[in-house]
């Protein structure tokens, strides 16, 4: 069976506008192209199948009866074919399909409930799947669209747009009575001689602690009777922060129930450092889909 390319699907297509326009001059004018390309395209379609489509006279262009039987094959298959580049056109204006996310827990935590909220009640034919991770991967090999990653992560090769809170801040905490028994610490050099709470990252690295005040930077590794992964413990981190077991350090806005409730205290507030928050980053290399391109334009517009 012969096998059948791009080209010749394009003859066929000149093809069946020559015989509907009844003339190569009509179907070069509805197509914007020149008669003698059609002309071309016809011949060399003849030519492959190994018979004559059109009749051809100096007044008028008919098909011939292979030519008839062709068209009353292909323009079914034509129709189908303009519907479904029509239907995945369309969905520029209506956006419908999956768009899948790899994110850090964080973000599920801090702000991405409420975006996503607002984007699904704004795109109801949209399902998206979060996938929420410690680590850092590559999107593409995990098979989702766009991930969320802070500007120290964020892959090479990618196209990175804000999402959520522009500014974030690591707070450090501990309940009442621990700093009653321990003293309030003035400097973080005095955290190493009260209990910590700590976390592990994916990658089996306890975190550093880091603090800033003007131009002075302190780096530190505490000590403690716990240590949490990060992620899927953290909860269980700050409950036991508030029971008073140690001191906790951690997202200020995942903290702020606590320190409003007056569960938990703040410590060296002056040196909580700043850093910038997170991205929503993609491929550029592919053409981005329906659902994705409306999610990019939603958090820029939120932005």
């Amino acid at each position: 069976m012969p096998k059948r390319t791009t080209d010749e699907l394009a003859d066929l297509k000149a093809f069946a506008a020559v015989a509907h326009a009844g003339g190569f001059r009509e179907a070069a004018r509805l197509l914007q192209l020149s008669p003698s390309g059609l002309s071309d395209a016809v011949r060399r379609l003849e030519t492959s199948l190994g018979v004559r489509l059109l009749h051809r006279t100096t007044r008028s262009v008919m098909p011939t009866e292979q030519g008839s039987a062709l068209l009353t094959r292909i323009r079914p298959a034509f129709d189908e074919l303009e519907l479904a580049l029509k239907a995945v056109t369309s969905s520029r204006d209506k956006p419908a399909g999956n768009l899948r996310l790899n994110v850090p827990v964080n973000a599920t935590r801090l702000f991405l409930a409420p975006l996503l909220t607002r984007f699904l009640q704004r795109y109801p034919d949209i399902t998206v799947e979060v996938i929420a991770e410690t680590g850092v991967v590559d999107i593409l090999a995990a098979g989702c669209d766009a991930g969320i990653r802070y500007d120290d992560r964020l892959e090479q090769d990618t196209i990175a747009v804000p999402i959520g809170p522009r500014e974030q801040r690591f707070a450090t905490a501990a309940a009442p009575e621990l700093l009653d028994r321990y003293g309030r610490p003035q400097h973080p050099q005095d955290l190493l001689k009260m209990p910590c709470i700590r976390g592990r990252f994916a990658k089996g690295n306890l975190e550093r602690w880091c603090y800033q005040r003007g131009d002075e930077q302190c780096h530190i590794d505490p000590h403690g009777p716990l240590i949490y992964s990060g992620g899927s413990a953290v909860d269980m981190g700050v409950s036991m922060a508030v029971q008073g077991i140690g001191v906790m350090y951690l997202f200020e806005a995942w903290l702020q129930p606590w320190l409003d409730s007056g569960e938990l205290e703040p410590i060296l507030e002056p040196w909580w450092q700043r850093f910038n928050g997170p991205f929503l980053y993609y491929s550029g290399r592919t053409l981005v889909p329906a659902p994705l391109r409306a999610f990019i334009d939603f958090v820029r517009e939120d932005n």
